[in-house]
């Protein structure tokens, strides 16, 4: 019996970690003991208690409640709590997921403790170091003993970077392992799909039409902090709202905060007095899954919405100048606009005009949490 220690601190870890978690559970309880500790990055309970309710995700055994803060202060505290942790339970393997500071922070607790570190969503690469995303991603890869990239892409990255794709085991951080696994979102995005269908009513709640409709979400820092980003991201917004077609907005809790503070009050205005334009709290995994799958197309600046309206074939619109999933800008199913108002209205029109778009299977067959699995166990 092996024992993982999975750290999550962002909401999309939580969902991320309910994959894991369930192909555990349901193929490898005998072999296999998961701990989860949630850092707390995501503090907001509409951000964070709500998946774990939601997805039936089993109550943290750690919670270090960290919540908001600045970057130094906030990885700073987590080294601390994940640290103990580590010290405590002496776990086999600890599992982090993406590029958050979440995952930063375990990086370094672990391998400072000689802990054997498994990054899920290895390799992904924006190529802009000014992303703190990019540093946390580059980081957590170089002190891992097992990479398990999404895509081909990322193990070509890797590759580049100076990893021996040829390794055996026994596998160290000196001697990783490196995969293609596949992404565990999509194995969510099918498990839970029918389950939305069910119980999701944030269609009929908020009179959304299937396939009538604009699914939007921002909530970068790059984007929210920068009045002249954020400006010109509702402008575009608002016109596209003004042509006719709804668009929904459910907000990040720092976003709301920001279109206070850093939007021209006129523009301000014509937002919160266009009916076409509707602006919510967030939502759960179940009702972002149902608000994908029936979007017309997805405007955002989160790298796992533009993935997630890939696997149910929509277009998307990147608010961001660039994307790790280089992939769906290749088969011409996303357009990179950054916040460019009239590149976005441009992409907008491009895709209202119903072009014909193929989706290739680039994220795998739908099982990645049990391929990852049995790697590990593969390799004691």
């Amino acid at each position: 019996m092996i024992k993982i220690l999975t750290v999550v601190g962002a909401r999309p870890q939580i969902i991320k970690a309910a994959a894991l978690s369930r192909a555990i559970r349901n193929s490898f309880s005998s072999q296999i003991t998961e701990l989860l500790l949630h850092t707390g990055q995501h503090y907001d309970a509409n951000m964070s208690q709500v998946f774990f309710d939601e997805l039936g995700i089993p109550e943290p055994d750690y919670n270090l409640n960290i919540g908001s803060a600045s970057h130094g202060v906030q990885t700073a505290a987590m080294i601390v709590g994940i640290e103990g942790a580590l010290v405590s339970e002496k776990p086999d393997f600890l599992v982090l997921y993406g590029d958050t500071n979440s995952t930063l922070a375990g990086a370094i607790a672990a391998s400072k403790l000689k802990v054997p570190i498994v990054h899920i969503e290895a390799g992904l690469r924006s190529f802009n170091k000014s992303m703190p995303e990019e540093i946390n991603r580059i980081l957590c890869d170089h002190s891992s003993t097992f990479l398990f990239c999404p895509t081909n892409t990322g193990v070509a990255n890797l590759l580049i970077e100076g990893f021996d794709l040829e390794n055996e085991h026994p596998f160290t951080n000196d001697n990783p392992g490196v995969f293609h696994c596949g992404d565990i979102m999509y194995d969510n995005s099918l498990y839970f799909s029918e389950l939305a269908e069910k119980k999701s009513k944030v269609l009929e709640n908020h009179k959304l039409d299937p396939g009538k409709y604009v699914l939007g979400t921002i909530h970068r820092d790059s984007n929210t902090d920068d009045p002249e980003k954020l400006n010109s991201i509702f402008v575009a917004l608002n016109q596209i709202a003004e042509s006719g077609v709804k668009v929904f907005l459910p907000l990040h809790p720092r976003t709301s905060k920001m279109l206070k503070l850093n939007l021209d009050k006129q523009l301000l205005s014509e937002i919160e007095s266009n009916p076409q334009l509707i602006i919510s709290t967030p939502v759960s995994f179940l009702d972002i899954i149902q608000l994908e799958k029936n979007a017309a197309m997805v405007i955002t600046d989160s790298g796992g919405v533009q993935k997630e309206a890939y696997f149910f074939k929509k277009p998307s619109i990147i608010l961001r100048p660039e994307t790790e999933w280089v992939e769906i800008v290749d088969y011409r199913t996303a357009i990179v606009t950054d916040a460019d108002k009239d590149r976005i209205i441009d992409a907008f029109a491009f895709f209202s005009n119903k072009p014909e778009l193929n989706f290739p299977p680039v994220f795998g067959d739908g099982n990645a949490a049990e391929f990852i699995c049995e790697k590990i166990l593969n390799s004691i």
